[in-house]
């Protein structure tokens, strides 16, 4: 019996901090209310300093999709102070290589990093950045506010001047209660699904105030629909395990 226990336990062990962490799947939904586009939403890369052939994989695996518009939930950075991570404008540069139109966030990680320099070497590579503010893309209009730890989320100045079809993109979930206007579609990361998610009974760990609620897939409690991407890299400790990184393809 402690033989298997054992054997069991290295199992988990090697899926959960060498396998799980490195793959990466395309979670599909439909949203009629943006009509044909075709959309990718990819978040929380926290791309460290040996991730450059992942990330590379990952603007790869985005193009393969030839979407229309790629939105991303911010957290590009590694850790607090930037000694793990690859250089942000190393990442800038692999990002610019998606085919496509894209429009970020920022995370709580790239604010605590230094907010601007990660907003500049993005918008030197044509990526645009979204603070409070928002950009019309073909008929839809794409909304951002801050992140809610640090920065100030100011929903009104983000949906200013913008009709439906929009879409309010947001690095934490924990905003959706605050939206009291209608939007077609809110997406948000930070949660990675918990990264530890336990069948039957959740994630024991989430940074939400909502707990688990919270962690991942559609949530749709008021007018607005949310969707909430387990995201893509690791924070803290290396693990994931039932929490897939994913990409979100809509349409």
């Amino acid at each position: 019996m402690f033989k298997l226990f054992l054997t069991i336990f290295a199992i988990l062990f090697i899926w959960s901090f060498f396998i799980e962490p490195n793959l990466l799947i395309k979670k599909k939904y439909k949203v009629p209310e943006l009509g044909d586009l075709k959309i990718v939403f990819a978040s929380d890369f926290h791309i460290s300093k040996y991730d450059k052939k992942r990330l590379e994989k990952i603007v790869n695996t985005i193009n393969d999709e030839e979407p229309d518009l790629v939105l991303l939930g911010g957290d590009f950075i590694k850790g607090h102070d930037g000694k793990k991570t690859l250089s942000i404008e190393e990442q800038a540069k692999i990002l610019s290589r998606i085919k496509s139109p894209v429009i970020t966030v920022l995370g709580n990680h790239d604010g605590w990093f230094n907010k601007e320099r990660v907003k500049i070497a993005l918008e030197k590579e044509g990526i645009k950045v979204l603070l409070n503010s928002n950009v019309k893309f073909e008929n839809i209009y794409v909304a951002g506010v801050e992140d809610i730890q640090t920065g100030n989320p100011d929903i009104e100045a983000a949906l200013e001047n913008t009709k439906s079809p929009r879409i309010l993109l947001s690095h934490s979930p924990d905003i959706y209660y605050e939206i009291k206007e209608k939007v077609d579609l809110i997406l948000a990361g930070h949660v990675h699904g918990g990264q530890v998610y336990i069948p039957f009974l959740g994630a024991p760990i989430v940074p939400s105030k909502y707990g688990s609620k919270f962690s991942r897939g559609i949530i749709c409690e008021t007018d607005n629909k949310m969707i909430i991407t387990k995201g893509i890299g690791t924070s803290i400790l290396p693990v994931r395990f039932c929490s897939v990184p994913e990409i979100i393809i809509l349409n």
